[in-house]
């Protein structure tokens, strides 16, 4: 595919990281030095100037690309460059588009404008957020086939009931019908077998419905309740968009800014939110304010050392405390990570460069059997994707223990059309038009007979 990237800033850049590889990608900017400095990275081309310009894209060959992605800091620009390269005859263009008085809009924008695809960073950010605080046992929640499957991350602690069981005796010990499909240990990643022995330390990843995966949790003796009563820190757009959520979810919200107006203004658009004008690193002030009585602690500020310190410190204070940041620097992700320092870590930038991919897969993949949803893992080195199941597949009606996967593939659920959730095993068949999540290692799948040898 050719495809156009406007703005090489965190998302755009990471875009032509991700999309470089398999497509024929061309990145504009205004920043020249920027340009050249990517370029020597990665096989790409590069236009310096304005994106929403006629002249610029003509000469990054517009007329010519089967996508183009704005994602520059400025709505409009994005949407204008959207606009411009419509005219030109590109046929899908997704824009980031930030601004919440634009929201209603949206709309309007897409049909009128041609745009494919609109996101909000902050806006999926804050989904994100509220999808953890509703199951907090784990690090991330991602959810398939309209939340009827979810799969989630969580790290296997020490004294774990979970160290040293292999995963074929997983079910006789918890008799949970779960399936844990990948797993980060130590910098390798794996697709394990049932002969696999989970340990202490061992980041997994598990899919099944919220109902057994909260009766997985129990029998563990660490699951906790849905978040009732959240401290958030930073009166900022993500704030608006989690509280907003929050709140409609029957929860306690309170919002903690150093700026007075800031509070002002967030306290007139959530009248049922608790604001309070002080400094969340002040351990004096959580005190105060009830950190240790407190479900979840979300640090959402523009500043990542001060989101990971403020964090670190509710953690000390509230051990049973959801403790998530905003950590937008890959290196202070990984430091986080890596030391187990904090619960769960979002950034903005990286769930809407996951969302702009998963839209570019879906354009790739057959009209039959499509991605529907895609989810990168343990830093992008594992997919997990659903796929729609055609009318009539080659496949179906035949046993999984007879149909041979390729190398670094697991079937890790099927959705059928009825609702029911199956966790695969050998006896069981595809159906047409159910729901498939497969985990793998294979970063290029586009339909669901590419699992097949």
């Amino acid at each position: 595919m050719r495809i156009i990237v406007v703005g090489v800033g965190k998302v755009g850049l990471e875009l032509t990281r991700q999309l470089s590889g398999e497509n024929q990608v061309t990145i504009i900017d205004e920043d020249a030095q920027l340009i050249e400095n990517v370029i020597n990275i990665y096989d790409v081309m590069g236009v310096c100037g304005n994106g929403a310009s006629y002249e610029v894209q003509l000469e990054a060959e517009g007329g010519r690309a089967d996508l183009l992605i704005a994602t520059t800091s400025s709505d409009e620009i994005n949407i204008l460059a959207c606009l411009v390269a419509k005219k030109m005859g590109v046929p899908h263009t997704i824009a980031r588009i930030r601004n919440p008085e634009y929201e209603k809009q949206l709309r309007f924008m897409r049909e009128e404008l041609g745009l494919s695809m609109s996101i909000n960073p902050e806006k999926a950010a804050a989904r994100e957020i509220a999808r953890v605080l509703r199951f907090p046992a784990a690090m991330k929640v991602e959810t398939f086939s309209k939340g009827r499957l979810e799969l989630v991350e969580y790290r296997v602690p020490e004294n774990s009931a979970l160290n040293g069981v292999q995963l074929l005796n997983l079910y006789k010990s918890l008799r949970v019908r779960v399936l844990i499909c990948a797993v980060s240990r130590k910098g390798e990643t794996i697709i394990p077998s049932g002969d696999f022995v989970l340990q202490a330390g061992d980041k997994i990843y598990l899919t099944s419905s919220s109902d057994q995966l909260a009766q997985f949790f129990r029998h563990l003796g660490v699951f906790r309740n849905r978040a009732s009563t959240v401290m958030i820190v930073g009166a900022s757009k993500i704030c608006y968009y989690l509280a907003s959520e929050l709140l409609e979810m029957g929860m306690d919200v309170k919002i903690i800014d150093q700026s007075e107006s800031r509070c002002i203004n967030m306290g007139e658009r959530l009248p049922k939110a608790l604001l309070i004008v002080g400094d969340g690193t002040d351990t004096e002030l959580l005190r105060e304010e009830g950190i240790d009585q407190t479900d979840a602690f979300v640090a959402i500020t523009g500043i990542d050392e001060a989101n990971i310190l403020m964090a670190m410190s509710a953690s000390k204070q509230a051990e049973k405390c959801k403790v998530v940041a905003k950590i937008n620097r890959k290196s202070l992700v990984d430091l986080v990570s890596g030391a187990h320092m904090i619960d769960s870590v979002v950034s903005a930038a990286s769930v809407t460069t996951e969302l702009i991919v998963q839209y570019v897969r879906a354009m790739q993949s057959a009209a039959g059997d499509h991605i529907k949803t895609l989810h990168r893992l343990v830093d992008g080195a594992v997919e997990a994707l659903e796929f729609g199941v055609g009318p009539n597949p080659p496949f179906g009606g035949i046993p999984l223990k007879d149909l041979q996967l390729k190398s670094g593939i697991l079937l890790a659920g099927i959705v059928r059309q009825s609702g029911k959730i199956v966790i695969p095993s050998g006896a069981d068949v595809l159906h047409p038009f159910d729901d498939v999540i497969v985990v793998t290692t294979r970063t290029s799948l586009q339909k669901i007979g590419d699992i097949f040898q």
